[in-house]
Protein backbone atom coordinates (compact mmCIF):
# COMPACT_ATOMS: atom_id res chain seq x y z
CA UNK A 1 0.00 0.00 0.00
CA UNK A 2 2.86 2.31 0.64
CA UNK A 3 3.84 2.07 -3.05
CA UNK A 4 0.42 3.25 -4.17
CA UNK A 5 0.57 6.23 -1.87
CA UNK A 6 3.90 7.39 -3.31
CA UNK A 7 2.69 7.22 -6.94
CA UNK A 8 0.87 10.37 -7.86
CA UNK A 9 -1.50 10.55 -10.75
CA UNK A 10 -0.43 12.98 -13.45
CA UNK A 11 -2.32 16.24 -13.26
CA UNK A 12 -4.70 16.78 -16.11
CA UNK A 13 -4.09 20.05 -17.91
CA UNK A 14 -7.31 21.92 -18.25
CA UNK A 15 -8.02 24.62 -20.76
CA UNK A 16 -5.60 23.65 -23.56
CA UNK A 17 -8.36 23.48 -26.14
CA UNK A 18 -9.24 27.17 -25.97
CA UNK A 19 -5.69 28.54 -26.60
CA UNK A 20 -5.15 25.98 -29.35
CA UNK A 21 -8.37 26.95 -31.14
CA UNK A 22 -7.59 30.63 -30.65
CA UNK A 23 -4.14 30.11 -32.22
CA UNK A 24 -5.59 28.30 -35.24
CA UNK A 25 -8.22 31.00 -35.77
CA UNK A 26 -5.66 33.82 -35.49
CA UNK A 27 -3.27 32.03 -37.88
CA UNK A 28 -6.06 31.59 -40.46
CA UNK A 29 -7.11 35.23 -40.11
CA UNK A 30 -3.51 36.40 -40.45
CA UNK A 31 -2.97 34.26 -43.54
CA UNK A 32 -6.18 35.51 -45.13
CA UNK A 33 -5.32 39.12 -44.30
CA UNK A 34 -1.83 38.72 -45.73
CA UNK A 35 -3.21 37.19 -48.92
CA UNK A 36 -5.68 40.06 -49.31
CA UNK A 37 -2.98 42.68 -48.65
CA UNK A 38 -0.69 41.23 -51.32
CA UNK A 39 -3.32 40.55 -53.98
CA UNK A 40 -5.80 43.42 -53.61
CA UNK A 41 -4.82 45.56 -50.66
CA UNK A 42 -2.12 48.15 -50.04
CA UNK A 43 0.74 45.81 -51.04
CA UNK A 44 -0.83 44.79 -54.36
CA UNK A 45 1.02 45.72 -57.56
CA UNK A 46 -0.39 48.75 -59.30
CA UNK A 47 -0.78 46.99 -62.64
CA UNK A 48 -3.45 44.48 -61.73
CA UNK A 49 -4.44 41.79 -64.17
CA UNK A 50 -7.68 42.36 -66.03
CA UNK A 51 -10.21 39.70 -66.75
CA UNK A 52 -9.52 37.74 -69.95
CA UNK A 53 -12.78 38.95 -71.53
CA UNK A 54 -11.85 42.61 -71.08
CA UNK A 55 -8.30 42.05 -72.24
CA UNK A 56 -9.39 40.21 -75.37
CA UNK A 57 -11.88 42.95 -76.25
CA UNK A 58 -9.29 45.67 -75.76
CA UNK A 59 -6.67 43.85 -77.81
CA UNK A 60 -9.15 43.35 -80.66
CA UNK A 61 -9.81 47.09 -80.72
CA UNK A 62 -6.09 47.88 -80.55
CA UNK A 63 -5.24 45.35 -83.26
CA UNK A 64 -7.55 47.00 -85.77
CA UNK A 65 -5.98 50.44 -85.14
CA UNK A 66 -2.37 49.36 -84.66
CA UNK A 67 0.09 50.05 -87.42
CA UNK A 68 3.50 48.47 -87.83
CA UNK A 69 5.09 51.75 -86.74
CA UNK A 70 3.39 51.59 -83.30
CA UNK A 71 5.96 49.10 -82.00
CA UNK A 72 9.73 48.85 -82.04
CA UNK A 73 11.86 45.76 -81.56
CA UNK A 74 15.14 45.45 -79.72
CA UNK A 75 17.16 42.33 -80.50
CA UNK A 76 18.97 41.05 -77.40
CA UNK A 77 22.34 39.36 -77.51
CA UNK A 78 22.32 35.55 -77.59
CA UNK A 79 22.90 34.04 -74.15
CA UNK A 80 24.70 30.71 -73.70
CA UNK A 81 24.01 29.41 -70.20
CA UNK A 82 25.51 26.33 -68.56
CA UNK A 83 22.78 24.25 -66.95
CA UNK A 84 23.27 22.06 -63.91
CA UNK A 85 26.68 20.87 -62.80
CA UNK A 86 29.60 21.69 -65.02
CA UNK A 87 30.23 17.96 -65.52
CA UNK A 88 26.89 17.54 -67.29
CA UNK A 89 28.04 19.88 -70.08
CA UNK A 90 24.46 20.95 -70.95
CA UNK A 91 23.93 24.42 -72.33
CA UNK A 92 20.91 26.59 -72.99
CA UNK A 93 21.17 28.86 -76.02
CA UNK A 94 18.67 31.68 -75.69
CA UNK A 95 17.86 34.56 -78.05
CA UNK A 96 15.00 37.00 -77.80
CA UNK A 97 13.64 40.33 -78.94
CA UNK A 98 11.77 42.90 -76.90
CA UNK A 99 8.62 44.53 -78.23
CA UNK A 100 8.81 48.12 -77.06
CA UNK A 101 6.68 51.23 -77.32
CA UNK A 102 8.59 53.38 -79.86
CA UNK A 103 8.99 56.38 -77.56
CA UNK A 104 10.93 54.21 -75.04
CA UNK A 105 13.31 52.51 -77.49
CA UNK A 106 16.34 54.62 -76.54
CA UNK A 107 15.74 54.21 -72.79
CA UNK A 108 15.32 50.43 -73.03
CA UNK A 109 18.37 50.15 -75.31
CA UNK A 110 20.47 51.86 -72.63
CA UNK A 111 19.09 49.40 -70.05
CA UNK A 112 19.82 46.32 -72.18
CA UNK A 113 22.87 45.29 -70.07
CA UNK A 114 20.57 45.16 -67.02
CA UNK A 115 17.99 43.21 -69.00
CA UNK A 116 20.64 40.68 -70.05
CA UNK A 117 21.84 40.43 -66.46
CA UNK A 118 18.37 39.68 -65.09
CA UNK A 119 17.74 37.11 -67.84
CA UNK A 120 21.11 35.46 -67.26
CA UNK A 121 20.57 35.35 -63.49
CA UNK A 122 17.09 33.86 -63.86
CA UNK A 123 18.00 31.25 -66.47
CA UNK A 124 21.04 30.03 -64.51
CA UNK A 125 18.86 28.74 -61.67
CA UNK A 126 16.49 26.79 -63.92
CA UNK A 127 16.79 23.02 -63.50
CA UNK A 128 17.17 20.88 -66.61
CA UNK A 129 14.13 18.85 -65.55
CA UNK A 130 11.99 22.01 -65.68
CA UNK A 131 12.89 22.58 -69.31
CA UNK A 132 11.52 19.20 -70.39
CA UNK A 133 7.95 20.08 -69.43
CA UNK A 134 5.69 21.05 -72.36
CA UNK A 135 4.48 24.25 -70.67
CA UNK A 136 7.90 25.35 -69.44
CA UNK A 137 8.61 27.84 -72.24
CA UNK A 138 5.35 29.73 -71.69
CA UNK A 139 5.95 29.87 -67.94
CA UNK A 140 9.59 30.90 -68.34
CA UNK A 141 8.66 33.53 -70.90
CA UNK A 142 6.11 35.14 -68.59
CA UNK A 143 8.57 35.09 -65.67
CA UNK A 144 11.29 36.67 -67.79
CA UNK A 145 8.92 39.32 -69.18
CA UNK A 146 7.86 40.31 -65.66
CA UNK A 147 11.49 40.65 -64.57
CA UNK A 148 12.31 42.72 -67.66
CA UNK A 149 9.36 45.02 -66.97
CA UNK A 150 10.60 45.54 -63.41
CA UNK A 151 14.05 46.53 -64.71
CA UNK A 152 12.85 48.79 -67.53
CA UNK A 153 9.76 50.27 -65.91
CA UNK A 154 6.07 49.69 -66.38
CA UNK A 155 4.67 50.24 -69.87
CA UNK A 156 7.97 50.27 -71.74
CA UNK A 157 8.35 46.62 -72.76
CA UNK A 158 5.14 45.12 -74.05
CA UNK A 159 6.26 41.60 -74.95
CA UNK A 160 9.18 39.20 -74.99
CA UNK A 161 9.58 37.32 -78.24
CA UNK A 162 11.70 34.19 -77.85
CA UNK A 163 13.53 33.58 -81.10
CA UNK A 164 15.84 30.75 -79.99
CA UNK A 165 15.53 28.34 -77.05
CA UNK A 166 17.83 25.39 -77.48
CA UNK A 167 19.10 22.93 -74.87
CA UNK A 168 22.05 20.85 -76.04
Amino acid sequence: MSEDANIEEPKKKKGLLVPLLLGVILAAAGGGGGFWAVTQGPLAPESTMETPVETAAEHDDDATHMDAVDVAFLELETLVITLGAEESNRNLIFSASLEIAPQYLDEVTQLSPRVLDVLNSYLRVIAISELSEPTSLARLRSQMLRRIQVVTGTGRVQNLLVTQFLVN
